[in-house]
């Protein structure tokens, strides 16, 4: 059966859905030696090359799943030539899996990483409403006023944030609950209120929290496994 090669990429475990569409767009990918459309279907038996490498498909896959708490500075990217301090490089896991979202690089804390490409798309889509939490400290005293408008939308990105949680846990520090992913969210939020912050550390993303050290990794058990697929039920499909 034909799959779109975006999909296809994503069910090889190459890459999710997103970074392939880049990946096409910016001609780096090869079907039958010729450079395909966005849309373009991979159909049996078809050669599929990326910066010139084949890429084949494994019914023999196993799918990985992994809560990684990363650490200060490693970017969460797979493009391993642009960036020395990328997250592959760092956990040098023996197979390839690519990260779930992203942590920017001054950022630490929770971050999944995974081959199976169809999980991706439902935790990053900002209307299934999946939660990530986050302890964040800025450079100034906090104050009522500054949790009750963090609480109730920040203006950026020509846009209002939605409502979420976000409760004081120090002269300094207060707990966030989201459910968007805008761009450096929290950090342009806090900037928009007059504050900057001074570190950012996701401690759960949905079910699962963040209880390995920094640098370390570890496998999804199989009861949060269980969990997560019953969260993800009534997500928005995937696109095929």
């Amino acid at each position: 059966m034909a799959t779109r090669i975006n999909k296809y990429l994503s069910q090889v475990g190459y890459c999710s859905r997103r970074v392939a569409d880049r990946l096409i767009e910016e001609g780096k990918v090869a079907i039958n030696g010729k450079i395909p459309e966005m849309g373009t279907k991979v159909e049996e038996g078809d050669q599929v090359e990326v910066d010139g490498q084949r890429i084949e498909k494994s019914t023999k896959q196993k799918n990985i799943y992994l809560a990684f708490n990363k650490p200060v500075g490693i970017v969460c990217t797979t493009d391993r030539r642009v960036e020395q301090d990328n997250i592959i490089d760092f956990i040098k896991y023996p197979t390839r899996i690519f990260p779930i979202g992203r942590l920017d690089k001054p950022s630490e804390g929770l971050i999944f990483l995974t081959n199976d490409g169809d999980i991706v798309n439902k935790i990053l889509r900002a209307r299934n409403n999946h939660e990530k939490e986050y302890i964040v400290s800025v450079n100034r005293p906090i104050n009522r006023d500054f949790i009750q408008r963090m609480s109730n939308g920040v203006k950026i990105l020509e846009t209002i944030t939605n409502n979420c949680f976000v409760k004081q846990l120090g002269p300094k520090k207060f707990k966030i609950i989201l459910t968007q992913g805008l761009n450096r969210q929290i950090r342009r939020m806090c900037e928009s209120l007059g504050y900057r912050v001074q570190s950012l550390k996701r401690v759960r993303i949905m079910n699962i929290e963040l209880d390995v050290p920094t640098g370390k990794y570890r496998e999804f058990t199989k009861e949060e496994l269980l969990e997560l697929n019953g969260l993800l039920e009534n997500s928005s499909k995937t696109f095929d």
